[in-house]
């Protein structure tokens, strides 16, 4: 019996360091989903555009829904089953941790860095760079030009010698954006995404730059008191991420997005979570019901 129990406690710790993919996935019973309470993806209270999305996907699948909360500088870990580090585009693999999730969806911005380790479904939601003042600054936003390799190299002349607020390990890292180099007084900020616009507001840096979500959140909840000066990237886009071994899983789930762009499920969400989306980004949600 003490053997049994020891093999037993081993087979289960080594697939504790391992993903799977849908037979494994279907077998267990439960959907995992991998989740940073951000903007309105994930609230952390139970709700959320990613979290209704991939609730809707699970019971597609017929599977159990279990949400598991994690952070910026662990997700990919949790996912994939190795710690790393990353730095720019570049991005080194480490020791192995317990896999504790099949995906991540709470507005997951494709990077360079983490193609290399992880596999992004199809896109989910449109995003962007923007860099942000307080309303009351005497920053002005840029003339759009109707260059977008204008509009950004003009928006990063207003950063030199201007402090901006950053977000290491997330899609506001500085190391993404080389803000150095356009002369700007980079600050680290400590804490969350979702609390990058209120330190802007108290004063904790002249400008901040921030994604459009986060930022579409901020200038309704604060508005009048944030203004957009310009462009920090061109267009970005997000999608759920998956470990390079799960591709049933990937092409069920993309499956699952066309299925849902098409039936006005998705749009429905939007519309729930991000009204203004469509505004700033028509090209994206062209042709969905």
């Amino acid at each position: 019996m003490r053997r049994w129990i020891w093999m037993a406690a081993t087979f289960l710790g080594g697939m504790a360091l391992l993903g799977a993919d849908l037979p494994e996935i279907k077998a267990r019973g439960t959907l995992r989903h991998l989740g940073v309470p951000y903007a309105n993806f994930v609230s952390g209270a139970g709700d959320g555009m990613e979290v209704e999305l991939t609730q809707l996907f699970a019971r597609k699948l017929g599977l159990r829904y279990e949400y598991v909360t994690t952070d910026w500088g662990t997700v990919v870990p949790d996912l994939i089953g190795h710690r790393l580090k990353a730095r720019g585009a570049e991005v080194e693999l480490l020791d192995e941790v317990p896999v504790k999730g099949d995906l991540v969806a709470n507005g997951f911005t494709v990077l360079p860095w983490r193609q290399k380790v992880v596999t992004f479904s199809r896109p989910t939601f449109p995003s962007q760079i923007w860099l942000i003042a307080r309303a009351d600054s005497e920053v002005r936003p840029i003339k759009p030009t109707g260059s977008i390799e204008k509009d950004i190299e003009k928006t990063r002349a207003l950063m030199k010698d201007r402090s901006v607020l950053s977000l290491e390990k997330t899609c506001l890292d500085p190391g993404l954006y080389k803000l150095s180099d356009a002369g700007a007084k980079v600050i680290a900020f400590q804490g969350r995404l979702n609390e990058v616009a209120p330190a802007l507001l108290k004063g904790e840096a002249d400008l901040t730059i921030l994604d459009v979500p986060d930022a579409l959140i901020a200038l309704e909840k604060w508005r009048g008191k944030l203004k957009i000066l310009g462009p920090i990237t061109d267009k970005q886009e997000m999608g759920a991420g998956f470990p390079k071994d799960s591709p049933q899983l990937l092409e069920a789930y993309n499956a699952f997005v066309v299925q849902v762009q098409h039936d006005g499920t998705y749009l429905r969400l939007v519309k729930k979570y991000y009204p203004t989306a469509s505004r700033f980004f028509p090209d994206f949600f062209k042709g969905m019901k």
